[in-house]
């Protein structure tokens, strides 16, 4: 029984390019990197759902919340205290 083959990320993005490319068919792809057309298929659907968080800012700020919601929040955080000591 073969073992199954972990690829690293860095190899599936670069069949999956070519694959996306469209230079070679799968078929051809599957020969050259030893790899199940319909696995390339996969990697090749990935990639390009995934593709738009390459471009989505890495260290963007978290939404800021307002003085007024922080007082309203430790209001009733205050009321809820009360109420449970009660």
């Amino acid at each position: 029984m073969k073992k199954r083959k972990n690829h690293s990320p860095d190899f599936k993005a670069k069949v999956a390019l070519e694959a996306i490319r469209e230079e070679m068919t799968l078929a051809e792809l599957s020969k050259k990197y030893s790899v199940h057309p319909t696995q390339i298929g996969t990697w090749k659907r990935a990639a390009i759902e995934n593709m738009a968080a390459a471009f989505t800012r890495q260290g963007s700020a978290p939404e800021r919340v307002s003085a007024a919601d922080v007082d309203k929040l430790h209001s009733k955080i205050g009321q809820l205290v009360v109420e449970r000591d009660f």
